[in-house]
């Protein structure tokens, strides 16, 4: 069973054991202050997890060898093979990082997950940039295939199953761009609405004058793939957490995702948009989606991010000529992901019914500021509006720490061959850089627990 095989539905209700709970097994602790410092959460590593963490982000922490990595990679294959230098990196990277690529591998993944408090949440890593538009819509219509196969994993993976879903995925890059110059348009931004693209997605044969007919005929057919796949969600309790992704084209995701939202969102926020707080503009977007659909009397889901792009928009905005749009500093990020998160949770404080929020975040002051207003506005830890996310493979001791008090945690978990998920790795690395870099303490804690067990201290 591989990534897109129409089988895999098929045994998608053995993800989880039937003599497992979908909840955690792992026992909440005592409600308490919480702390990151703990190397016991890695009780349930093997040995060689431990070690094989300690040096990826040993390796991650030296900025030329991350920028160089897919040279390095392509060399690599080169030299070994295919079958060596795929089984070099599921002992590595692709093991670190990735979820699997079987049924099996995916599901022994869940489990463990299961068993320290923390949910899967999957990703399929397909993605297009500009200029990597496919002619046709073949391409298209198999993502959206393996993207219902995702649907059907993610609902067979416990309680309040969650998925991510990229657009671009599924809808020409190249269109997302020339939608988002037309949305800045003053005579063509009334025509682009959430209720127009709606109508659309129902099946309405309607066509915008400023497109051609091929691009027309494209924009129809994605967003009918996009509305199977939210209705298919919906109708299996499956939130679809949609990522943001560069500038350029952001405007026309956030409108598709509305369109979305307008179509399953009524009684509970199946469908989410993702806010990038690296972004100047970042508030300024959360607050007017939250009128739009205030104004469509639609529930609304949130997974709010730092951003992963900030290098690519620095460099296209100096090449282009154009104000930069990303935050001035790392402190004016945080300033902004704070006053997001604020005005998440004053919203779910008030009704958490019809807001939800997903910290995405590795920053331990973030999560610690988040759990701190829970608190004082009185959302409980279980209830589901208000969870945690983190990528799988890093930031264990913060994933495990919020798990294990009771927190709903999940991590992002990319699965699928090692040839279709490498060049999204690569990616990840490239754009995550400063991240990589700032992991010095889970690298000491994952250092300490190594020691522990080498030398049997207590």
């Amino acid at each position: 069973l591989r990534l897109g095989s129409p089988r895999i539905c098929s045994g998608v209700c053995s993800l989880v054991p039937p003599s497992c709970s979908p909840h955690s097994t792992a026992a909440p602790r005592a409600q308490g202050p919480l702390t990151f410092s703990d190397g016991g959460v890695f009780k349930l590593k093997s040995n060689w997890e431990v070690a094989r963490g300690l040096l990826i982000f040993r390796v991650c922490s030296f900025p030329s060898l991350v920028r160089h990595s897919e040279k390095m990679m392509a060399v690599s294959r080169r030299l070994l093979g295919r079958r060596l230098f795929e089984w070099g990196m599921k002992g590595s990277v692709y093991g670190q990082f990735v979820a699997g690529e079987t049924l099996p591998e995916i599901r022994e993944c869940v489990e463990r997950l299961r068993q320290l408090g923390i949910r899967p949440m999957l990703a399929v890593p397909i993605e297009e940039d500009l200029g990597q538009a496919k002619s046709g819509e073949r391409w298209y219509q198999q993502n959206e295939t393996v993207m219902l196969d995702c649907v059907d994993l993610s609902a067979a993976g416990g309680d309040r199953p969650m998925m991510q879903l990229k657009i671009t995925a599924l809808m020409s890059a190249d269109l997302c761009k020339l939608l988002s110059v037309h949305l800045s348009h003053p005579t063509h931004r009334p025509q682009l609405c959430p209720t127009r693209l709606v109508s659309i997605m129902e099946g309405e044969e309607s066509t915008f004058p400023f497109l051609s007919e091929a691009e027309n005929t494209h924009l129809r057919n994605s967003l009918r793939r996009l509305s199977r796949i939210a209705k298919h969600a919906t109708a299996n309790r499956v939130r679809v957490l949609v990522d943001a992704e560069y500038t350029y084209m952001n405007p026309a995701l956030s409108l598709v995702t509305m369109a979305m939202m307008a179509q399953c969102n009524q009684s509970e926020p199946w469908i989410w948009n993702t806010y990038q707080c690296y972004l100047k503009d970042s508030f300024s977007l959360l607050s007017l989606d939250l009128g739009r659909a205030e104004s469509l009397g639609l529930c609304f889901g949130v997974k709010l991010v730092r951003g992963a792009y900030m290098d690519k928009e620095r460099k296209l905005a100096q090449q282009k000529g154009y104000p930069d749009p990303t935050q001035q500093d790392w402190e004016a990020t945080n300033q902004s992901y704070q006053r997001s998160l604020d005005k998440m949770l004053e919203l779910i404080g008030q009704n958490g019914q019809r807001y939800n929020l997903i910290v995405a975040s590795h920053n331990e002051e973030s999560v610690l500021h988040a759990v701190a207003r829970m608190a004082e506005l009185g959302i409980e830890r279980g209830s589901g509006s208000v969870s945690f996310g983190q990528l799988l493979g890093m930031c264990d001791h913060v994933s495990l720490t919020l798990g294990q008090a009771g927190f709903l945690v999940y991590k992002s978990l990319p699965y699928g061959s090692v040839n279709s998920v490498l060049p999204y790795l690569i990616r990840r690395a490239q754009e995550n850089q400063s991240v990589l870099q700032g992991i010095r303490k889970e690298r000491d804690l994952l250092r300490w627990e190594l020691k522990r067990r080498l030398f049997r201290q207590r």
